[in-house]
């Protein structure tokens, strides 16, 4: 049965999905000997007209198509709505303060899929992030790099729906992050892990992750008054306990800045420039419990709303 997060992510990625398909009531208009499709739509009771292209039986064809593929869309919006209702689930209303969040973080948005980017090593430049977060192509780099990046940004669309970035930071908005960030890469995407693992550079060896516990942990960190500190100890506990098979950095940042966002607070993303001496922190962090790189994190990758 698919858990609350995953009914989240699906709405809000059915939402996407029309939002960017040329869909309606198709009017063909002729002017000068030519003729022009226009198409009509209903778009949260508010009704559209749009100018679709220049007539070709192939543009015609393809709204007929996409009208179909809308139909199924919308039926299953209306599926996982009934499914969220007998969970007891209702988004309440966002606070100001968390809309201006929202607009912040999707300001940055290039700027923050590019820099955890760079953490994660893959070979791009702000140029090619650019380009690819606004759904076009680029040269020189490998396919699994740039599937990274397109990942990076579903993830990040994910805690910015409505639904989910009311829905509180825990153990089920963890996974299915984790899932999006790893879509292609791993058929355990979203799962703990469930075998032993080791850390360049480190002696550290994080230890085997059980769900019964890791909730139990969240909880603890979670319950403490909201603050910075509270998302940086996040951040630095998916990190440490490495509890999927990959995507641990990706995942622990955009789940913090779930936390961050959902209260109003900001954003969190360690700069590319700084990326080296936060690797050599984190390594000490790692094996000592060094607490200068929660003081690092909170001086020099914090953006707060002000």
């Amino acid at each position: 049965m698919n858990n609350l997060a995953s009914l989240l992510h699906e709405q809000e990625l059915l939402k996407s999905r029309i939002g960017k398909t040329m869909y309606g009531t198709i009017e063909i208009r002729e002017r000068s000997g030519k003729k022009y499709i226009y198409i009509h739509f209903r778009e949260d009771g508010i009704y559209h007209t749009k100018y679709a292209g220049e007539y070709s039986q192939e543009l015609y064809n393809i709204i007929l198509e996409n009208n179909q593929l809308v139909k199924q869309y919308k039926k299953r919006l209306k599926e996982i709505k009934k499914d969220l209702g007998l969970m007891q689930y209702s988004s309440t209303e966002l606070a100001d303060s968390v809309k201006i969040n929202i607009d912040l973080a999707r300001r940055n948005l290039v700027d923050s899929i590019y820099k955890q980017a760079m953490l994660e090593g893959v070979a791009t430049t702000y140029s090619d992030t650019e380009t690819i977060v606004n759904g076009g192509l680029v040269k020189d780099m490998t396919a699994s790099d740039i599937s990274k990046v397109v990942n990076l940004k579903h993830a990040w669309e994910f805690i910015l729906g409505e639904g989910v970035i009311t829905y509180p930071t825990n153990y089920a908005v963890l996974c299915q992050i984790n899932e999006i960030v790893e879509e292609g890469f791993s058929y355990t995407a979203g799962k703990l892990r469930s075998v032993p693992v080791t850390i360049g550079g480190s002696k550290y060896i994080p230890p085997l992750p059980f769900e019964t516990k890791i909730k139990e942990e969240l909880v603890d960190i979670l319950s403490k008054p909201t603050s910075y500190e509270v998302a940086i100890e996040l951040l630095l506990y998916v990190m440490k306990k490495q509890l999927f098979l990959d995507g641990n950095k990706r995942t622990a940042v955009i789940f913090a800045n779930h936390y961050l966002i959902s209260h109003g607070m900001g954003i969190v993303v360690i700069p590319a420039e700084l990326v080296s001496e936060y690797k050599t922190l984190l390594i000490r962090y790692y094996e000592t419990d060094d607490p200068q790189i929660k003081e690092f994190l909170m001086e020099k990758c914090l953006t707060k709303v002000l």
